[in-house]
């Protein structure tokens, strides 16, 4: 019978609720004993004592080995400081080496005193910075060894330039500058910072092994004092959730059982399906809820105090069938039946009604419940519900507790591929193979309706399987259904392919995303739009002093106090996102702040996360404190640089015309003789000519690459947006009678537009393509010159011959000064020309580089920056 299930727990629950008062409703007395009480609270105190003691021995004995590991950190500080002083002045003395050499070469070129002051100066200083290094490494005998084979070869360096600035004196500059060339000068200043190079290795390695000291112990230190922390906490926490264990347990127990009552009585009274009285011994009304005043029209009021046969027909009242349902029900304890019942106003409705015995424990009977269920208001649902069933967008299935299948809808047709006959009547089990039926089987301790329990109302995600054998993964909502079969299973389910997709692909990228913020070099924060930190990773927590914990959840302006948290704050006209979007993907520098507030520069790189919380904000930090400094000593060295270029000028200014002039008149005559007397004089005076002539042109060949030199750097810094094709035309205009005799062919690809000063390019791009022609094999010369984007804003340059070629060891040497690798018989030139190519390209910010084998040709290599218009 409908609604059976239903009535059968109401009659054990109304049993359950019997007392030996008069009243039905009252529970018996489930207090506990004060005795238990007062167990638990002993036992409480008695594992608080326990827990204080433990925490205290665990924090003496972590307070003494952090005392231990600060002596010992303090030491190893000691000895790294010790390390830096010397490496320090290791550097100051090679300085100095060089200052001695620098001043002495000054004075023997020009003669000028102040040069000889400062290299008096230079070794005063030096004679200090030994002692200083001889003193701090008085503790290591490999080191004063390696100490006095130094300072041997400085007293060398520094009799070495005694003797050049005698000669200087007493001889004049061509003996004194023959000295420099052929002396051991060189030589020893080689042996000199060779010998600084060994001590400074050991100091490093030093260094090094006494940095992995400090770190290894500074490790150690953390590791017991999280260790500790932990364990206090465990001991303090395990404790305090006992005693609050023991003592809930009697509050709770009393809680629930005052709101089990309460709630009972609120079931009834709610109820509206079900039309639910309690009569006494005689049929009298006692209770009324809302389903019966639904059901029968009756108020509360009207019907409590009446006798329950107000709702039978005449004919059932005349016959005295009231009165024999009371009688039958007392006797059996319990009576169901389906008969005609009365409304209010008249009408008659079919119900089907149930009536309970009460009685307390000694047997007496108190009196009856009365549950009555209109089923007329049934079939108009049953029609109703296989129409919301059919309406539903997910598969429905309605399955009885064998495991059978009594109802689907279309969903359920098209999501498993069979015709509706082919379910009708089948086992669940066909198209879901493990997991539903299951849970449709009850065990010797439950009912069916129990065995449900725990997954009505919840989404349970299983394994279907179509009609051709195709798996897919589906989500359960099971809920149950009363009906004249019992209690059946209503099952929603859905597809959720597509979810389990998305899923896995969400958990590859946040994996990747985690490993990915925790790989990167630098420090990694992620900061919501209140400024609140949701994550980072390790080197955030080395670069700022912090652990992770005390960085979550903590605001931003905590370390970084200024500049950062204002950008995710939006004004009136901005979103948050819109406040941040003159920053995202541009570096930021900004001030930060350690855990011991200590503040260092950084350099932020910031970046949009969109999440279910919003747009979060992915800042990657970046100490530039290495990077302040050097610019900083770069800063100073430009302007050294400067003064020295200033003064290279104005040498070159002098040399050009004070070396020029009488060279060109030198050359002009020697040339005039040549024209003039050839072949009338005899040989000999023919070839004397000759020489002459070769020579000085040579000389004034040599000073033109000299005054070039000189020149270059001090006016690289005038740059500007220019054409680099412009530039090469230019210098093959220049060349234009070399390629003409050597019959070369000279192409090039298009190139970009530069940053840089167009003179000094020209000439770089003269000096290539001329090397590239005169050091040929046999047969045409061919020369390409391209350019390729090297990433960001720089263009790399190529200039590639087939010509000789270079031996590999000989890459560096060809772009020193004077440096040739074939004899002026065969190619003329002064050994300037490369040279002033990597002084040009180094004064434009980049690098000169060759790649070649012997016989093979050469490509050489530069780099610009691109122009600020070139697309």
């Amino acid at each position: 019978m409908e609604g059976t299930g239903f009535l059968t727990e109401l009659s054990r629950l109304s049993l359950r609720r019997g007392s030996r008062n008069d009243s039905p409703w009252t529970l018996f007395d489930r207090g506990q004993p004060n005795g238990c009480a007062v167990t638990i609270k002993s036992l409480a105190n008695r594992k608080v004592r326990l827990a204080f003691g433990s925490a205290l021995i665990v924090l003496f004995i972590v307070g003494a080995f952090s005392y231990r590991c600060i002596v010992v950190s303090s030491e190893n500080t000691a000895w790294i400081a010790h390390t830096h002083e010397v490496l320090a002045n290791l550097g100051g003395l090679q300085f100095t080496i060089k200052s001695i050499e620098s001043s002495s070469r000054g004075f023997v070129l020009t003669g000028d005193e102040s040069h000889f002051q400062s290299y008096r100066a230079s070794l005063a200083s030096t004679m200090r910075r030994e002692g200083s290094i001889r003193s701090a490494t008085v503790d290591n005998p490999a080191q004063q060894r390696e100490l006095s084979i130094l300072e041997a070869l400085i007293a060398d360096r520094i009799r070495s330039a005694e003797v050049v600035i005698g000669l200087r004196r007493a001889q004049g500059l061509q003996a004194a500058a023959q000295e420099m060339r052929s002396g051991p000068g060189e030589r020893i200043s080689d042996a000199v910072y060779a010998q600084i190079g060994v001590i400074r290795d050991e100091e490093l390695r030093l260094l090094v092994r006494r940095n992995a000291d400090a770190k290894w112990q500074l490790d150690e230190t953390k590791t017991v004092l999280v260790f500790g922390t932990i364990l206090g906490l465990l001991i303090t926490a395990a404790a305090g959730w006992s005693v609050h264990r023991d003592n809930s347990r009697r509050e709770l127990a009393e809680k629930a059982l005052r709101e089990g009552e309460e709630q009972y009585r609120m079931l009834l009274a709610e109820v509206r399906d079900y039309a639910i009285l309690m009569l006494d011994p005689q049929g009298r009304i006692v209770t009324w809820n809302a389903g019966a005043h639904r059901i029968k029209g009756y108020s509360a009021e009207e019907s409590i105090g009446q006798s329950f046969s107000r709702c039978f027909t005449p004919e059932d009242v005349a016959r005295g069938w009231p009165a024999e349902v009371l009688r039958i029900t007392a006797a059996t304890g319990r009576h169901e039946e389906q008969g005609m019942r009365v409304r209010k106003d008249g009408s008659q409705f079919l119900a089907s009604v149930t009536f309970t015995a009460l009685r307390n424990l000694a047997g007496m009977l108190r009196g009856f419940t009365e549950v009555t269920h209109d089923l007329s208001e049934a079939k108009d649902s049953e029609a109703k519900y296989r129409g919301l069933m059919e309406a539903a967008p997910d598969a429905m299935v309605v399955v009885n507790q064998g495991g059978d299948i009594v109802l689907l809808n279309v969903q359920a047709e098209k999501q498993f591929g069979y015709r509706r006959d082919e379910l009708l009547g089948q086992k669940v089990k066909n198209i879901i193979p493990e997991g539903f039926a299951e849970r449709l089987i009850a065990d010797d301790a439950r009912s069916a309706a129990e065995a449900l329990a725990q997954q009505i109302g919840t989404g349970i995600e299983l394994s279907g399987r179509r009609k051709d054998g195709s798996k897919f993964p589906l989500e359960l909502m099971l809920s149950p259904l009363e009906s004249s079969e019992g209690t059946l299973v209503t099952a929603a389910i859905r597809d959720i392919s597509v979810r389990k997709a998305a899923e896995q692909h969400l958990a590859q990228m946040e994996s990747r995303y985690r490993g990915l913020l925790e790989a990167a070099p630098d420090a990694m924060v992620v900061v919501n739009q209140g400024g609140d930190i949701v994550l980072l990773n390790v080197q955030a927590e080395k670069q700022f002093g912090y652990r992770r914990d005390e960085l979550l959840g903590q605001k931003v302006k905590n370390i970084i106090p200024e500049g950062f948290a204002e950008r995710l704050i939006a004004d009136d006209a901005r979103s948050a996102a819109e406040a941040l979007a003159q920053q995202i993907g541009t570096g930021i520098e900004l001030s930060g702040r350690r855990k011991d507030g200590s503040k260092f520069p950084l350099e932020l790189m910031l970046s949009p996360l969109e999440s279910s919380e919003g747009t979060l904000v992915t800042a990657a930090i970046r100490d530039i404190s290495v990077r302040k400094a050097a610019e900083a000593d770069l800063l100073q060295n430009v302007q050294d640089l400067n003064r020295s270029n200033q003064e290279l000028e104005q040498f070159a200014n002098i040399a050009s015309h004070d070396l020029q002039e009488p060279l060109r008149m030198v050359v002009s005559y020697t040339q005039l003789l040549s024209r003039r007397y050839k072949g009338k004089l005899d040989a000999d005076a023919d070839e004397f000519i000759a020489y002459a002539v070769d020579g000085a042109s040579r000389m004034q060949r040599l000073i033109q690459d000299l005054v070039a030199y000189s020149r270059v750097g001090s006016k690289a810094g005038n740059l500007r947006h220019i054409s680099s094709e412009d530039a090469l035309r230019q210098a093959l205009q220049n060349l234009r009678g070399v390629i003409q005799d050597s019959g070369a062919l000279v192409t090039h690809e298009p190139l970009p537009a530069v940053m840089a000063d167009e003179i000094q390019l020209i000439q770089l791009f003269q000096n290539l393509v001329g090397n590239a022609i005169k050091y040929q094999n046999p047969g045409i010369p061919r020369v390409q010159i391209s350019a390729i984007r090297n990433g960001g804003k720089k263009w790399t340059f190529s200039v590639q011959d087939n010509g000789l070629g270079i031996e590999p060891k000989y890459f560096e040497r060809i772009f020193g000064m004077f440096q040739r690798l074939h004899k002026r018989e065969e190619f003329a030139g002064t050994g300037i020309g490369l040279a002033i190519c990597k002084k040009i390209v180094e004064r434009h910010g980049g690098r000169i580089s060759v790649e070649s084998q012997l016989g093979e040709g050469a490509t050489f290599r530069f780099a610009l920056a691109e122009g600020e218009n070139n697309s």
